[in-house]
């Protein structure tokens, strides 16, 4: 990398880069958070989306074409898109474009991640990029994508795969797992293995694919054009594009926390537990993801809101937040939050008590309800009295959805069948 204008370099990398942002995923494992939304459209930290992280690190990192490839119930996400990233002007060379699965070159949907990205490979023809970055849309963290650019540009790599380790348990059976050799190459990528690689030196790690690549354009539409003639593909980067093309091509790993903006905090919230827990983190005083870095903002679409109020009806019910975060719109009237989460334009009533929830937007908690550990979907209306996540026994048999670790899913067709 050039010692002298470093940043000069690394921004003609980026304004030669075209992204294209994986959105349209279900997030199956989040069971009825995602029965009408893409997981990408999820609520996360109180204000944001989980689709305007991987944006948000587009445009901090200098990279102002982007497309978003959306197809599963994608309505919420598109009208978040349309409302908070819709202000970009094409004239000036930036845009964020939308990109549904339209069957441009195929009878079928988006078949896979490589499918999808072919499907809309004269889009990105008529972009003319040096460079396409494939860029997960569900996941959480802070990322300079000028770094993996000029490592892609230095190493004359065909494709360059972001990588992080992470521990083997964790990994299992989730993750594309790889190998590489002391020059970073990647010599062996396997996808979701039951039993994964350890990291050499690192006996409990292995080291994982984040699903994000950087692609030299030309070699990227050879490989979609081979991909799509191959019968038995499942179209996939992972299963089938990577461990076609690592014996033949420079394919390179490229270190996450080389990165980071966010000392490496990467997070897949693809479980009811793992999103809990990533919210959780929030709340904490000093939050393992800085999202108050005026640095590097997390851009969104938020609706312009009167400030959060807490009211103290009696010495008895003080509208009290402790180790809690409160967005616009909200009424804590005479009741108490500890280590929550309250999205846009909740209220909780009087003598009602909130503790370790997330709770999203819409959402009204009726007078004297106790909820412990539990997640509570957008609109819920919370009967006066309500008791969730004090006994699993209680919550199963009314419906709710427990996790593996104790979380309480609350979504309002749960609450309709009581």
């Amino acid at each position: 990398m050039p010692t002298n204008n470093n940043e000069r370099y690394i921004s003609n990398l980026t304004k030669d880069t075209y992204a294209l942002v994986l959105a349209g995923g279900r997030g199956s494992r989040l069971y009825e958070l995602t029965d009408w939304r893409a997981k990408p459209a999820l609520y996360f930290g109180g204000k944001f989306r989980i689709i305007d992280f991987p944006l948000s690190n587009c445009v901090n990192s200098g990279i102002r074409n982007i497309g978003v490839l959306t197809q599963y119930k994608s309505h919420s996400l598109i009208r978040h898109l349309v409302r908070g990233w819709g202000h970009f002007k094409k004239e000036l060379g930036e845009s964020v474009e939308i990109l549904p699965a339209s069957q441009r070159f195929s009878e079928e949907w988006y078949q896979g991640t490589a499918d999808a990205v072919y499907q809309n490979i004269d889009i990105i023809r008529d972009e003319l990029p040096k460079y396409v970055m494939v860029l997960s849309g569900d996941h959480i963290y802070r990322q300079d994508y000028g770094h993996i650019l000029a490592q892609h540009v230095e190493s004359g790599a065909k494709m360059t795969v972001s990588t992080i380790a992470v521990p083997i348990e964790q990994a299992r059976n989730a993750f594309g797992v790889i190998s590489i050799d002391e020059n970073s190459k990647i010599i062996e990528f396997v996808e979701k293995p039951s039993e994964p690689t350890p990291l050499a030196g690192s006996p409990g790690y292995c080291l994982a694919s984040m699903g994000n690549y950087v692609f030299d354009t030309a070699f990227l539409f050879e490989q979609l054009e081979r991909d799509s003639q191959q019968k038995g593909s499942e179209r996939d980067f992972g299963k089938d594009i990577i461990p076609a093309i690592i014996d033949n091509h420079d394919v390179y790993a490229f270190e996450f926390s080389k990165s980071s903006k966010n000392d490496s905090y990467w997070r897949d919230v693809g479980t009811l537990d793992s999103y809990w827990e990533a919210n959780m983190e929030l709340v904490t005083p000093v939050p393992a993801l800085n999202i108050y870095d005026k640095q590097w903002p997390i851009w969104t679409y938020q609706e312009q809101l009167p400030p959060a109020k807490f009211v103290m009806e009696s010495n008895e019910n003080r509208g009290d937040a402790l180790n809690s975060v409160v967005s616009g719109g909200c009424i804590i009237s005479g009741s108490t939050l500890i280590e929550s989460i309250c999205f846009s334009n909740v209220r909780v009533n009087s003598g009602s008590r909130v503790e370790q929830t997330v709770v999203l937007p819409e959402v009204t908690v009726g007078a004297g309800s106790k909820i412990k550990k539990a997640i509570i979907d957008r609109g819920c209306q919370i009967p006066e009295g309500t008791v969730i996540g004090y006994n699993h026994d209680d919550d199963r048999a009314r419906g709710f959805r427990v996790s593996e670790n104790g979380v309480v899913l609350v979504t309002k067709t749960e609450l309709e069948n009581l």
